[in-house]
């Protein structure tokens, strides 16, 4: 069956065709390519692309291939794994709570990781990121349940309820973290840039132990894709065709935690990727959650890589944190949405 404009819930939207929204895929795909590539051309001195091709298949002891394999080569992975992480976790937010403004930022799920993150280093003393990780989980865990909990009224969910109490906590969260680190600034001065939100000096060591959690996490939010198509038409309708609205829930906020938690405790707290992404998906392939998904994995990191692009040229030599430049960009956007928020609703 053909979808028509008005199942979107977004007027003036479309559903694309299959074969379009395939060709739409590809295309993505291929941008991220390019600023993948990009990513290890730029910086502060610009690598011809034969320099970056030696130094990732046929590399030496010259100082250019030491920086782009030590420095930038991990730069643009973490870039590119944040960045799938904050898509798809937007993504899976905004059809959980059918809230065309949430997002993990703005519902404070970055804050709640980042908070737990601070007291894991500023209070315990823990450095790894193995030990911290799974406080970022928990905080991001219980500030998406309290704000769903919050925002839960007698007829159900209001969204604009939720975006007030993630506002909320988000704030007061993210004042205890600060007051958190002044009290002991020692043991955050190797991680101001990670406040800042930040995929600079990240290391691959801090990647692969949050991988496996990246990975089970994608697997869980396409399994629970077609059944949140299917909530998206209502509860009522959506249980009479067999779907269990207890486990969807669960099994998202899992995976949302997951991956919203893991990649606060890789770079920080990074606001509005996964706030404008989804809805840049939602726009060119129509409600399903699948594609959604699967065009939010390719074009998060790719608006990420392109804002860290960004913070490298603006103040060349020196750099802008990659999350004060997706702030620049993502409030005008924000804005833009409660404005228009008739023609953004899911």
């Amino acid at each position: 069956m053909t979808l028509q404009t008005a199942d979107l819930g977004v007027p003036g939207a479309f559903t694309a065709p299959g074969t379009r929204r395939s060709i739409g895929l590809f295309v993505a795909l291929a941008a991220l390519v390019a600023l993948l590539m990009l990513s290890l051309i730029i910086g502060s001195k610009m690598m011809p692309p034969a320099v970056v091709w030696d130094a990732l298949f046929h590399p030496s002891g010259d100082f250019d291939h030491f920086a782009i394999r030590d420095f930038r080569l991990p730069r643009t992975i973490v870039g590119l794994v944040v960045g799938m992480a904050l898509g798809v976790s937007g993504a899976l937010i905004q059809a959980l709570t059918r809230n065309p403004l949430a997002g993990p930022g703005i519902l404070g799920v970055n804050a709640g990781a980042s908070f737990a993150v601070t007291v894991a280093i500023g209070l315990l003393g823990v450095r790894d990121v193995r030990g911290y990780m799974w406080f970022a989980f928990a905080g991001a865990l219980v500030v998406t349940i309290m704000v769903l909990l919050l925002g839960s009224t007698r007829r159900g969910q209001s969204p604009v309820v939720m975006v007030l109490a993630g506002v909320c906590v988000g704030a007061v969260l993210g004042g205890a973290g600060s007051a958190l680190q002044l009290i002991n600034p020692d043991a955050f001065d190797q991680m101001r840039s990670w406040g800042a939100g930040s995929i600079l000096g990240r290391p691959l060591d801090v990647v692969w132990p949050i991988l496996p959690f990246f990975a089970g996490a994608l697997v869980l939010a396409f399994a629970v894709s077609g059944p949140l198509n299917a909530m998206a038409l209502g509860d009522e309708l959506a249980v009479a065709q067999g779907v269990s609205l207890v486990r969807t829930r669960i099994l998202a906020i899992i995976a949302l935690t997951l991956l919203a938690g893991g990649a606060t405790a890789i770079a920080g707290p990074i606001g509005f990727v996964g706030l404008m992404v989804p809805h840049v998906a939602r726009w060119i392939v129509g409600p399903d959650q699948r594609w959604i998904f699967a065009y939010s994995m390719l074009l998060a990191p790719s608006l990420l890589l392109a804002s860290d692009i960004l913070g490298r040229i603006v103040m060349h030599p020196s750099e802008i944190p990659v999350g004060i430049v997706t702030a620049f960009v993502g409030a005008p956007v924000l804005i833009l949405l409660v404005r228009r928020r008739k023609v953004s609703g899911l």
